[in-house]
C-alpha cells in the first residue's frame, strides 16, 4: 500500500525532476531509486545532508562532480586482467579528479559540514595513478610519445620508414614510366599497404604485387616490387609500435585494477554526494525550504496512544505543489495540535484532492531528504508510512476507481496504518448509493478516529460535515468557491465545512427561478438552517479575512513611514553636527588669531617703549584679552554633537586605543572618575572611556587622526605661555595622552614650531608610548631623536603644523 501511495502521490514524477540535477550516471541511478525513510533519524539526517549542501552551493556554487565517470564496470574489467582502451583511461583520471576535487572542496574550505565530510572521508585521493595516465594519454585518447622511451623510439623510425617509402613511391609516380603506366599520378592505400593505380592494360609492364581492383577492372592497384621491402619494414615498425602501446595500456590497467576496491567506493561516494547536491540544487529551483521535524517520542514511543492525546503537528505554509506550474494558490493547512483527522469539503474541480496529494507529497519529499515548496515556518512529524487511496477525478493522474477497489484499498490499508501513520482517503465512501456512502464513510473515519491514526479525507456528504463539527479530535475544512464567478479560489478554510452550492451555480446559469425555489423548498429545514448558517459564517468570514488584509496593508505603510522619517532624521543629525563642527572651527581659528595677536604684543612689550606708549600697548593686551574670553564664552554655548551609539562594552573584550594605535582587553568597567582599565601588551592603563572604542575581532583598522581639541578648557590664557619642553619622565602610561595631548594643542596655539618632549630612556615603554601619540596626532608633523647633546633617546623633537 505504501507504495501504491507513492504512485498515486506522483513521487516518481519528483525523482524524474531531481535526475535531471544529477551531473553523472551513478547519481541518476540513485536519484531514480530514492525512496522516503520512515525512520526519524535517518530522515533528520537526510535533511542535514541536504543543509549543508545548500550551505555549500551558497559559498561555492559551481561545485559539482562534473567529469566524473561511473567506471565501476571499466574497474572491474581492469581486476580481471583487462586491457582498458585509451577513452576508458580516460575516464578513470577524470574520475579521479572528480574525487579529489570534491574531497578538497568539503574538507578544506573551513565550513562545518559534517555530514558531507563523513561521505568525503572515504573517498581516496589517487593522484600518482591519476598523474600516470595523465603522462601516458593525451586529450584525444591517443598513447603519448613520452608514455615510454622505446615507444617514442619507434614512432621515429616508423615516420622515418613511412617517409622513405612515400619518396619512392613519388619517384615512381613522377618517372616517364609512371606517367606511361599509371591511371593518375596517385598513391593509394589498400589493406594497409601504400599501391600505385596502374592501367589495367598495362599489367605485366609494372612489376609489384595486385592487391585490388577497380570496380570497372579498369585500374590495378598494385603494389611495386621496389617498395615491398620498404613497405614490409614500415608495417614491422607500426607492430612493433602497437605491441608497445598495448603494453603501456595493460600496464596502466593493471594499476587500475589494483585500486578496485578503492575506485568502487570513489565512485559509490561522488555518486552519494552528487544526490544531495542535486537535493539542493533542486530545491532552490523551486525556492523550496527545509522544513522543521518535529519529533514525537511521547506519542510514538508506545504501541498505541493514549486515547485523546494530541501531541504532533503538521503544519504548512504558504505550501504548493511542485508538480503544478503558473500561478499556484499556496496552500495553508495545520493539524495535530486540536485534531488529528480532518475532512475537506467542497465543489468538484475547488482543490480538494490538489490540498490532499500536496500535504501527502510534501511529507514524501520531506522524508526523502528533500527541500519541499513552502513557507519557513512549516513544520512536519516523520511518519513510519503513508497510506493513499485517490481516485482522481481532476485528470492529475488520469485515474478512475470504482466503489469495490477502493473498499478494497482502504481494508489492506487499515491492516497496515498505525497510529504513526498517515492516511489519505480521497471521496471516501464515494461510489455507491449516498446514504449507504454516508453511513461508510463515517464508520470508516470513526474506526481511525478510535485508533488514534492522522487522516485528511475529502468529500460531498453533508451528514460526514455534520458528524466532523460535532466529534472532538475531527475538524471540518472546506475549499472556497466564487458563486459570482462559478470559479472556485483553491484557498482551504480550516474550521469551516464547504458548501455544495449547486443552488448557487444552477441559477447563475440560468436555471428558472421557479425550479430553483422549488429544489431549495424540497431540502430539510435542518438542510436549509445548516446552508443559511454556513452562508452567514462565510461571508463573515471573508469580512474579517478583508479587515485583516486592510489592517496589514495600514501597518506596511505605518512601517514605510517610520523607515522614511527614520532616514530623514538621520539626514537631519548628520547636517546638525557638520553645522556644530564648523562653528566649533571657526571659534577656534578666531582664538587662533588672538593668540598671535598676542604673542605680537609681547614682542613689543619687551622692546623699551616710551612712557606716552605703554599705556596704548596695555589698553591692546586687555582687549585682546577680553576678546578671547568672549571667544572662549561663545565655544561653550555652542552645542554638543549627539553622541555616536557604539557597541556596549563589558569586561573581557578586545578594544581599541586609538590614542596608542594599539589593542587590548578590557580588565574593568568605568569606574566613578569614569576611567576604565586596560591590559595593553605587558603593562596594563587606565583611560577615560571615551577613549577605547570596541575592536573589530578580525581587524584593527588605522583609525583617523583626532581633531584638534576644542574644549575651552584648552584656550590658553592671554600672555600665559606654555614652556617649550615636557618632562614626563615618572608618569604612568594613563596619564601621558591627557598631558601630551593637553600640552601639544597649547604649544601649536601659541605658535611653537617645535617642542622638546622628555621621557627618559629606561625601558623604552614610556618612549614607543609618546611616539604612539605623536605620529597619530593632527597638530605634529614630523618628529625625531634629539641630539645626543640634547637628551639623545631621551627626548624626542616634535614638529609642529604651520
Amino acid at each position: 500500500m505504501i507504495d501504491k501511495a507513492i504512485k498515486s502521490l506522483e513521487f516518481p514524477k519528483i525523482l524524474e525532476r531531481l535526475a535531471r540535477s544529477t551531473s553523472f550516471s551513478a547519481s541518476r541511478e540513485l536519484a531514480l531509486a530514492l525512496t522516503p525513510s520512515w525512520d526519524e533519524a535517518a530522515v533528520i539526517h537526510l535533511q542535514c545532508q541536504t543543509a549543508e549542501a545548500r550551505r555549500l552551493l551558497e559559498v561555492k556554487s559551481d561545485l559539482s562532480v562534473g567529469g566524473a565517470v561511473d567506471v565501476r564496470p571499466l574497474v572491474r574489467r581492469a581486476a580481471l586482467d583487462g586491457v582498458l582502451e585509451p577513452r576508458e583511461l580516460l575516464d578513470i583520471a577524470a574520475t579521479l579528479a572528480a574525487s579529489r576535487q570534491v574531497k578538497n572542496s568539503i574538507t578544506k574550505l573551513g565550513l562545518p559540514l559534517p555530514c558531507l565530510g563523513e561521505i568525503a572521508s572515504g573517498i581516496t585521493v589517487l593522484t600518482t595513478l591519476e598523474a600516470r595516465i595523465a603522462e601516458c594519454i593525451n586529450d584525444r585518447a591517443e598513447v603519448r610519445d613520452s608514455a615510454s622511451p622505446l615507444l617514442r623510439r619507434l614512432r621515429e623510425d616508423a615516420k622515418q620508414a613511412h617517409e622513405h617509402l612515400l619518396e619512392k613511391l613519388n619517384d615512381i609516380v613522377n618517372s616517364r614510366q609512371g606517367h606511361l603506366l599509371l591511371q593518375e599520378p596517385t598513391i593509394r592505400l589498400r589493406d594497409g599497404r601504400y599501391v600505385l593505380p596502374l592501367k589495367a592494360d598495362c599489367k605485366g609492364q609494372m612489376k609489384g604485387i595486385v592487391h585490388d581492383v577497380s570496380a570497372s577492372g579498369a585500374t590495378l592497384f598494385v603494389e611495386p616490387l621496389a617498395t615491398v621491402e620498404l613497405n614490409n619494414n614500415w608495417r614491422r615498425i607500426l607492430a612493433e609500435e602497437e605491441r608497445e602501446a598495448q603494453r603501456i595500456l595493460r600496464s596502466l590497467s593493471r594499476q587500475v585494477g589494483r585500486y578496485e576496491r578503492a575506485l568502487q567506493v570513489n565512485v559509490d561516494c561522488l555518486a552519494e554526494i552528487d544526490l544531495i547536491l542535486a537535493k539542493a540544487r533542486f530545491g532552490n529551483s523551486y525556492e523550496g525550504i527545509l522544513p522543521t521535524i518535529q519529533q514525537r517520542p511521547s506519542l510514538w514511543s508506545t504501541d498505541q496512544p493514549e486515547e485523546g492525546r494530541l501531541d504532533f503537528l503538521l503544519r504548512l505554509v504558504h505550501a504548493r505543489h511542485p508538480l503544478l506550474t503558473g500561478d499556484v494558490v499556496p496552500l495553508d493547512l495545520e493539524m495535530g495540535e486540536r485534531f488529528f483527522i480532518l475532512v475537506i469539503t467542497g465543489p468538484n474541480t475547488g482543490g480538494k484532492t490538489v490540498a490532499l496529494k500536496t500535504t501527502g507529497l510534501l511529507a514524501l519529499m520531506t522524508q526523502a531528504g528533500l527541500m519541499i515548496p513552502a513557507d519557513e515556518g512549516s513544520q512536519l512529524p516523520v511518519f513510519d508510512g503513508i497510506y493513499a487511496d485517490i481516485g482522481d477525478e481532476q485528470s492529475i493522474e488520469q485515474s478512475l476507481s470504482t466503489f469495490g477497489s477502493h473498499m478494497r484499498n482502504i481494508t489492506q490499508l487499515l491492516t497496515e496504518a498505525d497510529h504513526r501513520s498517515l492516511v489519505l482517503l480521497d471521496e471516501i465512501g464515494a461510489g455507491t448509493d449516498p446514504t449507504e456512502g454516508s453511513a461508510l464513510a463515517r464508520a470508516l473515519l470513526s474506526h481511525l478516529m478510535r485508533r488514534g491514526i492522522p487522516t485528511i479525507a475529502t468529500t460531498h456528504y453533508g451528514a460526514v460535515k455534520v458528524w466532523a463539527n460535532e466529534t472532538p479530535a475531527v475538524e471540518n475544512a472546506s475549499v472556497e468557491f466564487d458563486t459570482e464567478t462559478l470559479a472556485p479560489t483553491y484557498r482551504l478554510a480550516i474550521g469551516l465545512p464547504g458548501r455544495s452550492n449547486a443552488m448557487a451555480i444552477a441559477s447563475r446559469l440560468g436555471l428558472e427561478r421557479s425550479i430553483v425555489e422549488e429544489a431549495w423548498q424540497m431540502l430539510s429545514p435542518t438542510e436549509q438552517q445548516m446552508e443559511g448558517l454556513l452562508t452567514r459564517i462565510q461571508a463573515e468570514r471573508d469580512e474579517v479575512l478583508a479587515r485583516g488584509e486592510l489592517l496589514a496593508a495600514e501597518r506596511r505603510a505605518v512601517a514605510l513611514l517610520q523607515e522614511q522619517l527614520q532616514e530623514r532624521l538621520g539626514h537631519f543629525e548628520q547636517e546638525r553636527t557638520q553645522v556644530v563642527e564648523s562653528a566649533r572651527l571657526a571659534v577656534l581659528e578666531e582664538i587662533r588669531d588672538l593668540r598671535e595677536r598676542v604673542a605680537s604684543l609681547e614682542v613689543q612689550a619687551a622692546v623699551p617703549v616710551t612712557p606716552q606708549e605703554a599705556p596704548a600697548i596695555t589698553r591692546e593686551v586687555q582687549r585682546v584679552d577680553a576678546e578671547i574670553q568672549k571667544a572662549a564664552k561663545r565655544i561653550s554655548s555652542v552645542p554638543a554633537a549627539p553622541p555616536t551609539k557604539e557597541k556596549e562594552l563589558h569586561v573581557g573584550d578586545i578594544v581599541w586605543l586609538p590614542s596608542l594605535n594599539e589593542s587590548g582587553r578590557l580588565l574593568s568597567g568605568p569606574d566613578v572618575r569614569g576611567e576604565v582599565e586596560v591590559q595593553l601588551n605587558a603593562f596594563k592603563v587606565r583611560l577615560k572611556s571615551a577613549q577605547v572604542r570596541p575592536a573589530d575581532p578580525r581587524h584593527h583598522p588605522r583609525p583617523e587622526p583626532p581633531a584638534p581639541r576644542h574644549d575651552v578648557s584648552f584656550v590658553p590664557r592671554a600672555l600665559v605661555l606654555p614652556r617649550h619642553e615636557l618632562d614626563l619622565r615618572g608618569r604612568r602610561a594613563d596619564e601621558v595622552f591627557a598631558e601630551l595631548d593637553r600640552y601639544l594643542n597649547d604649544a601649536y596655539l601659541a605658535g611653537y614650531p617645535t617642542v622638546r618632549i622628555i621621557h627618559g630612556k629606561g625601558t623604552g615603554t614610556l618612549r614607543q608610548i609618546v611616539r604612539q601619540i605623536l605620529a597619530e596626532h593632527a597638530l605634529v608633523n614630523s618628529f625625531d631623536t634629539a641630539d645626543p647633546r640634547d637628551g639623545g633617546e631621551g627626548v624626542t623633537i616634535a614638529m609642529l603644523a604651520g
